[in-house]
């Protein structure tokens, strides 16, 4: 934890208030939670995808 603590308070997160670290890093972690999850849905089921490429 002290890493984590050290990393924030040495990034542009530092200056800001507690109120506005925890939204930034709850946005941040809610994108990257999402993006593994669309990673796992698509490696569960990539084998049913079709793709078309037209011009």
């Amino acid at each position: 934890m002290d890493v984590i603590n050290e990393i924030i308070s040495q990034s542009a997160l530092g200056s800001l208030s507690k109120g506005y670290k925890s939204l930034v890093l709850s946005v941040f972690t809610s994108i990257v939670l999402t993006l593994f999850v669309m990673l796992i849905a698509i490696i569960v089921n990539g084998s049913q995808l079709h793709f078309s490429f037209g011009y």
